[in-house]
């Protein structure tokens, strides 16, 4: 499960443009939840996000995979987090599970460690995945996405 956002640019075709490449270089989308829109987490910015949530079937190992997914973010033009945090960005891509693995390493933490709070990560996996089981919370989508408090994600609706 990979959560994608953006926050620059034509937001949809970025989404689109990840997609291509995540089909290109990591493994077929199995399947992919409808776009939702957010304010910026973890920073201050007037710019909304647009995001989604894609299963992918790949043969890459979670290391690799991460790799894979740094290196698309790179050609899309991502610009790397600075010293102060997060900043807008083209595209962000994030491992939100491997299967049901659990992985802490310098470098990759799975599940992701702040999913469980997020609500623009919740509903789109919500709408794709509402019965699966957070291995690490033991709790389903649907039951971390009714404990969110401050609801700002939404649908969006426009023609996609």
């Amino acid at each position: 499960y990979l959560g994608l956002g953006t926050n620059v640019g034509d937001k949809k075709f970025n989404l689109r443009q990840a997609f291509i490449e995540i089909e290109l270089n990591i493994g077929i989308i199995l399947e992919t939840s409808s776009f939702y829109e957010s304010e910026p987490w973890g920073f201050e910015s007037e710019n909304q996000f647009l995001n989604a949530v894609i299963v992918v079937d790949t043969n890459f190992t979670p290391l690799e995979l991460l790799e894979q997914l740094k290196a698309i973010e790179r050609k899309m033009g991502r610009i790397e987090k600075n010293k102060s945090g997060y900043v807008d960005r083209i595209i962000d891509i994030d491992i939100l599970f491997f299967n049901n693995e659990i992985i802490h390493s310098s470098t990759l933490t799975v599940p992701h460690k702040f999913l469980h709070n997020r609500d623009f990560v919740l509903f789109p996996l919500l709408e794709i995945a509402p019965y699966f089981v957070h291995p690490l919370l033991e709790s389903t989508i649907e039951e971390l996405a009714n404990r969110i408090e401050n609801k700002t994600c939404k649908l969006n609706d426009e023609e996609l």
